[in-house]
């Protein structure tokens, strides 16, 4: 873990000097020097102290690089196409992903699928039927609806316009194969 590197960018994006943050902290300008060097390692208590005078969540200056927050600007978005679906990727991290699907009037998923994981949509254009097991229902724009992905399901426009659902997975392993 590279703390030490993100203590010292903290330190000066918010322009605090090394003297400040000793006489902010009561640690010595040799042990900061240390830490933002990564020489040493300073304990739970330590890292709190200095979180807490960064003015940042302690579980910040643990996370990884790459559990940091991810951006993805609307002109980065990809595109797919799925049984005449248009599928827009908005987000993923780790096992959670986030997409816009357009079904055209009278267009669905397929057949009804399953596989691992669970889901949860929010209809935000038309009319849509979900089906999963013996449930079925006619949703509509603000209508939300989850589900265990193990279960089979199916989700089909039965609207005259098109419907727009925004869809969540989460699986304990990162899939690509939903849509």
């Amino acid at each position: 873990m590279n703390i030490g590197s993100k203590i010292r960018a903290i330190r000066n994006r918010k322009k605090i000097t090394i003297a400040q943050m000793c006489d902010g902290t009561g640690l010595s300008k040799g042990f900061i020097s240390n830490v933002e060097n990564n020489n040493t390692s300073p304990s739970i208590s330590t890292l709190q102290t200095i979180a807490t005078f960064l003015g940042v969540p302690l579980p910040y200056l643990l996370l990884e690089k790459k559990q940091h927050m991810r951006i993805v600007k609307k002109a980065e978005r990809t595109n797919s196409t799925y049984n005449n679906l248009k599928i827009e990727h908005l987000t993923s991290q780790g096992g959670l992903r986030m997409m816009l699907v357009e079904f055209p009037p009278g267009a669905s998923m397929g057949e009804a699928n399953a596989h691992e994981g669970l889901e949860s949509h929010l209809v935000l254009e038309g009319k849509v039927l979900a089906e999963q097991g013996e449930d079925s229902f006619i949703l509509e724009e603000g209508d939300t609806f989850s589900w265990n992905a193990s279960v089979p399901h199916f989700v089909k426009n039965v609207g005259e316009e098109k419907a727009v659902v925004l869809i969540s997975v989460y699986s304990d392993t990162e899939r690509n194969d939903v849509f």
